[in-house]
This record gives C-alpha cells, sequence and structure tokens, in this order.
C-alpha cells in the first residue's frame, strides 16, 4: 500500500492508540474524563489566538524562531540550521508511558514527536527524528487531527516534542483543534534553547512547559550541541520567562499536571552537563519547590562513542552525588522517579 499522508497519520495514531485501548475502555474513559478548559480558549475568544497564529506564520519568511536567528526563507523552501520546511514533519504520534508521572497518569501522555531539531547534540537518543529528519510531511489541519484523536482515547495532554522550529504550526493546529473540541492541556517539550521573544508568543498558549536544562558552561555546549555556546545562558532566561508565564507545577485532583514548569537535567559521566551548578542556579533563580527532574538515564549514542569522557553510563556514586547537591541547595520538589532511582542506588551501595 502506497503510503500516502492519510495513511501515515493512520498508523501513526492506530499504533499509539490501539495497543493500549479497546472499544469499550475507550468509552470508559471519555465518559469518565475530567473536563479542561485550556488557557489558549481564552485567546481564542478573544480574538487573539488568530492574531498570534498571523504573527508566528510571518516568522517563516526570515526564520528567527530559535536562537541559532539563521534567517532562512522557509516559506520559499529554503532551510536552515534545523532543515526543516515550512510545513511541517512528524515522526509519530501516540500514548506516551516514559514520562514524569504527573503527565502519564493512568492513559498516557499525548505525544507527537516532530522531525528535526535546532540543536544537535552529539549523544541524541532521538537522533533518526531529530537530526535525519525521519518523519512524514503533514498540514496542520492534520496536526489538529492527531490532537483530537489523542484526547478521544484518553490522553491527559497534548505533549509536544521538539516544537521550536514548528511553532506557527503547532499555533494554528491547536487553534484549528480547539474549534473541533480540543480541551486538554498544551505542553511545551523543549531542548530549552528558545528565544524569549518567542516564548512571548506563546504566553497564554501553553500550559506546562517542559524544558531541558543541558548546559551550564559555555564550553561544553560548543562541544556537544553543535556549537551552541550561548545555550546556558539562553536557556537560563528562557526558563525564567516560562516561569513567568505559567509559574509552579500544579496537578488536579487526580495528580495530573494541569500547569507550571518542569525542568529536566540529564546527569552525565564525569560532571560534563555541571549539575552542581544547575541546581544552585534553579534554587538562587526560581522557587526552591519548582518542579525538577535529576536524570539518570544517559547513555553514549549516535556520536558519543567519539569522545571518551561521555562515552559511558553514569555510575551510581555520579548520581547520588548529583541528588546530593539537590538537597544540599534546597530543592524541595524533586520528580518521584528521581527520588525512587536514588533509593535504590543507596541501598545497592549498602550491600
Amino acid at each position: 500500500m502506497k503510503l500516502t499522508r492519510r495513511n501515515f497519520i493512520k498508523r501513526s495514531l492506530i499504533l499509539g492508540g490501539s495497543l493500549f485501548f479497546g472499544h469499550k475502555s475507550l468509552f470508559a474513559l471519555n465518559k469518565k474524563r475530567e473536563q479542561w478548559y485550556p488557557c489558549y480558549a481564552k485567546l481564542e475568544e478573544e480574538g487573539e489566538l488568530a492574531k498570534r497564529v498571523e504573527q508566528a506564520y510571518s516568522i517563516f519568511e526570515q526564520c528567527e524562531l530559535c536562537p541559532r536567528l539563521c534567517g532562512a526563507n522557509r516559506q520559499n523552501g529554503e532551510q536552515g540550521f534545523c532543515r526543516a520546511p515550512a510545513k511541517l514533519m512528524v515522526y509519530t504520534a501516540h500514548p506516551h508511558f516514559g514520562e514524569e508521572i504527573s503527565l502519564v497518569g493512568k492513559r498516557g501522555s499525548g505525544t507527537i514527536f516532530f522531525s528535526n531539531c535546532n540543536l544537535r547534540c552529539v549523544f541524541c537518543q532521538n537522533w533518526p527524528i531529530s537530526i535525519k529528519g525521519y518523519g512524514k510531511e503533514v498540514q496542520d489541519e492534520d496536526l489538529a487531527d492527531m490532537m483530537i484523536y489523542l484526547q478521544k482515547i484518553g490522553c491527559h495532554n497534548i505533549n509536544l516534542v521538539t516544537p521550536t522550529h514548528v511553532m506557527p504550526n503547532i499555533l494554528n493546529a491547536t487553534r484549528i483543534a480547539f474549534k473541533r473540541g480540543l480541551r486538554l492541556p498544551l505542553v511545551y517539550n523543549t531542548s530549552g534553547y528558545e528565544r524569549v521573544e518567542i516564548l512571548k508568543i506563546l504566553d497564554g498558549i501553553v500550559d506546562i512547559y517542559l524544558p531541558d536544562m543541558k548546559y551550564m558552561e559555555a564550553s561544553k555546549a560548543s562541544k556537544y550541541l553543535s556549537v551552541a555556546p550561548d545555550y546556558p545562558e539562553v536557556s537560563q532566561e528562557a526558563v525564567l520567562e516560562m516561569h513567568r508565564q505559567v509559574g509552579k507545577h500544579l496537578i488536579n485532583s487526580q495528580g495530573i499536571a494541569i500547569h507550571g514548569l518542569m525542568i529536566r537535567h540529564l546527569v552525565m559521566p564525569n560532571n560534563e552537563a555541571g549539575t552542581e551548578k544547575f541546581v544552585r542556579w534553579v534554587a538562587e533563580n526560581l522557587p526552591k519547590s519548582t518542579y525538577v527532574n535529576i536524570m539518570h538515564q544517559y547513555f553514549p549514542d549516535y556520536k558519543a562513542l567519539e569522545y571518551p569522557e561521555i562515552n559511558r553510563r553514569i555510575s551510581v556514586k555520579e548520581y547520588l552525588e548529583a541528588m546530593h547537591w539537590a538537597d544540599e541547595y534546597g530543592l524541595t520538589n524533586l520528580d518521584p522517579q528521581s527520588v525512587r532511582m536514588r533509593k535504590i542506588y543507596a541501598r545497592q551501595t549498602r550491600t
């Protein structure tokens, strides 16, 4: 069968949904779903969302969506650093159960993986999608269909993975989907390499920001992020703006995230990510109750074998040290899975 755009979308959504839910459970989930009236609804009712879409799309003519500021005219088919066309490229859309607990809940986070990226991490675990650009070109209306389907099968949110370079398409698709009944929180799942000016267009649209804070030193960011020495400064300014917009992590009565900032930091071998500096920065610049996920799951992928200092998994000692720094600097809202992993590693050191 020829893989048309329609067939791609159908297969992607079936892969993501039918493996987890039967027809009877779908009916039960829809019937019991807690209603959510998102912040982007207010902007649409005020006529502001349409203006934001128009503003965002105009950036494609001289693309400065990300800090690379490459200026590519993507409307005319030019490709900048991210190698993305003006049209959407989607790899897959499905319920994801590997995210933070408050995003996953019982029915999964409605995750949409966009092709291409404005960074090229040498250890990227999703490199076929983000660097090679594997995926299928779709229309904004198709993305809206994906959002509606993910809501229909019971997902708790729409989780937009690597969204920066397709932000205008996302805004347009959100507006279309809202008119078709979308009422889920939007999760902006980003590398953290974001311009504050662009984030301000998202103010009142995004419910949950889920940024990485990868590095705290320019030399490391330049080395491992395809020459992005400004990453530490840019990501810090971006996270402060995200916090200004959405505030602290909020959950509903079922423990599901509905609003706020959730920061991720991946611990790397030999402290290459600057974890102590990261937790100190959070403690000094944000509420100490900010949700922080200190992640243990680094493994060398893509081109990491070319860098001996990161060509291994982290040790138990390195992770326990990272969590100790979080305690030392007074962070009080660590991800439950991080806390659980610390307990497991601590037991290992005692045996």
